[in-house]
């Protein structure tokens, strides 16, 4: 008999094949580990339970969390909850897309690289771009990945990012430069937003790239053509953090001048899921088409003349010299990417512009009822769908609100020390005017 039903070996093979090294018992091909460091007895661990035994108390964990469905969430700062149409589930969990593999055959690949290739099409339309790659890890990777592109680019090592780009993100192409040798310097913020003049007498001939977000982690529009004007004097690189659902009303970040445009992709029909997996979208200008990182899908012809797709212009270090390579990136997020082009295309532009709309003024009537209930608005430049509250004893509030399910934001204190008892709210359309009323009245009576 088994002695686990998942493990196919029965006692005989097991017996066979330790016959067929010399072996008598298992415990024999460990003869090399010392007795000391055995642990000789059996593991605390409970009894092994029934599969009906085992659901019961994955439900009962699973009730521990709180589903955002039941709760009146503010929360954003990079992971979103939108309204996902039911056909971007209905195609991605077709098994032509859910279970394919890396597309390195294109003779049987033509479904899923035609796939990517309509996904790249829509991200560089998207982002005023002339290409994009088939997508990255997430935009956290993505940034990183743009700061060391921008470096090989322009043969320098040196770049300034905002400290109004989300704290999370910035760490992580910190980690990005450790490792290529690349200075970073961040750069202060006036007003909820970069600090024009500061950045003015950081620049230099030595600068590779600026890197800004818009809207920037307090949700604020950064003057992007302004900084876009400003790099390019000195010969550096624009680096823009975007988010896709704003661009439904703002302008494309490279109509502005940005030369590599990049975002997080799970507010494009992908569900938050506890932080993943997510998407990382990239998109740059012709110039830097050899140093986009990852996979690129390009379009041609056959030799009959047909239409077909094949990965093409990969800068990574598998298919080219180690010395020219911008990236080890090995991969991309195919199912995600493809949700996000199921939901492009299935919003359009029109559809996409209502969205926007709907989340940028409905933080804007947040931001009014929350000002009426007592709380103070500390910026006041311009801002898309997220904003910031300060509240006096404003984590006590936070918690007692927590409890209550209503969550009210973004704590601002761990990641800006100033910041203590600021919160970033965010609103998306799935929020209603009689939640936002409600919240606000909650935060007035505590």
């Amino acid at each position: 008999m088994n002695s686990f039903s998942y493990i196919p070996n029965t006692q005989e093979d097991r017996e066979y094949m330790l016959q067929q090294v010399g072996l008598k018992r298992i415990e024999e091909l460990f003869s090399d580990i010392p007795e000391t460091v055995k642990l000789n007895h059996s593991l605390d661990l409970p009894r092994a339970a029934s599969e009906w035994e085992l659901m019961q108390e994955m439900r009962e964990l699973a009730g521990k969390n709180v589903e955002l469905g039941n709760a009146i969430s503010f929360l954003g700062a990079g992971a979103y909850r939108h309204y996902i149409p039911s056909v971007v589930d209905a195609v991605i969990s077709r098994s032509e897309f859910y279970t394919s593999y890396t597309p390195y055959q294109p003779e049987i690949s033509q479904g899923m690289l035609q796939a990517i290739f309509e996904y790249q099409s829509l991200v560089a339309e998207l982002m005023g771009l002339d290409v994009s790659n088939a997508s990255l890890y997430d935009g956290p990777t993505a940034l990183g990945e743009a700061a060391v592109m921008a470096c090989a680019h322009t043969r320098r090592e040196k770049v300034l990012v905002a400290r109004t780009v989300h704290p999370e993100y910035r760490a992580v192409m910190q980690t990005y430069a450790t490792g290529q040798h690349i200075l970073t310097q961040e750069i202060g913020m006036a007003n909820g937003m970069l600090d024009f003049s500061a950045l003015s007498q950081a620049m230099s001939q030595e600068i590779a790239a600026v890197v800004i977000q818009y809207p920037n982690f307090f949700g604020a529009i950064e003057d992007v053509r302004a900084i876009a004007e400003l790099a390019h004097s000195y010969g550096a690189l624009l680096i823009v953090n975007t988010y896709p659902i704003a661009l439904g009303l703002l302008e494309a970040p490279g109509k502005l001048g940005a030369d590599i445009a990049i975002a997080e992709g799970q507010s494009l029909g992908n569900s938050l899921s506890f932080g993943g997996p997510y998407l990382g979208v990239m998109a740059t200008t012709s110039a830097l088409t050899r140093r986009l990182p990852g996979r690129i899908v390009g379009q041609t012809k056959d030799r009959d003349g047909r239409r077909g797709f094949v990965l093409t212009l990969q800068a990574r270090e598998q298919h080219i010299r180690r010395e020219k390579a911008s990236s080890n990136i090995c991969s991309n997020q195919a199912l995600n990417a493809l949700a996000a082009s199921v939901y492009l295309a299935y919003m359009g532009p029109n559809g996409l512009r209502d969205v926007a709309y709907q989340c940028f003024a409905k933080a804007h009537y947040a931001a009014q009822q929350f000002a009426a209930a007592g709380a103070h608005l500390p910026f006041t430049g311009p801002y898309f769908h997220e904003f910031v509250i300060s509240l006096p004893d404003g984590k006590r509030k936070w918690r007692e609100l927590a409890n209550e399910r209503i969550f009210l934001g973004y704590s601002l204190g761990g990641a800006y020390e100033e910041l203590q008892d600021h919160f970033v709210v965010a609103t998306t359309e799935v929020l209603s005017r009689e939640q936002i009323e409600y919240a606000a009245k909650r935060v007035e009576a505590i």
